[in-house]
């Protein structure tokens, strides 16, 4: 008997940890389809990131929402997938398990050094996030 253990992985950290890279050397070392949870940003919230103000948690339920629908469309299909967001506050988190059954989602957390973080933030081009707001 083949057993197929479906889950949803959310690999989460600060801006230039890494989540982008590993989020697709993971999705394709399993498989599984590759979801960047930057574009799922409302556009008012890329703008004012672009503009170099932090997002407030009231600026990030609508793109927390649209991450939990994502997660909620694999999880009703039985797929799995990979899903990259910040998911930096305990809260966040939350949002994003609340109601699902245990071991559904699993988190993976980026951690780097402000140093490196800022170094590469800093050689990124075409990306929204200034360096300005990593801290």
């Amino acid at each position: 008997m083949h057993v197929v253990v479906m889950n949803i992985v959310v690999v989460m950290g600060i801006s230039g940890s890494g989540k982008t890279t590993i989020g697709q050397g993971l999705a394709n070392v399993l498989g599984w389809p590759f979801y960047e949870g930057d574009s799922l940003h409302p556009r008012a919230n890329v703008e004012k990131m672009s503009r170099g103000f932090p997002l407030t948690d009231a600026d990030r339920q609508p793109w927390l929402q649209a991450i939990r629908r994502l997660m909620d469309e694999h999880i009703a299909r039985g797929q799995s997938a990979v899903i990259t967001c910040s998911a930096l506050k305990q809260a966040y988190r939350d949002f994003l398990v609340n109601g699902l059954t245990s071991g559904q989602v699993t988190f993976v957390y980026l951690k780097a050094s402000f140093k490196l973080l800022r170094e590469r933030v800093a050689r990124r081009k075409g990306h929204y996030m200034p360096v300005d707001l990593l801290a």
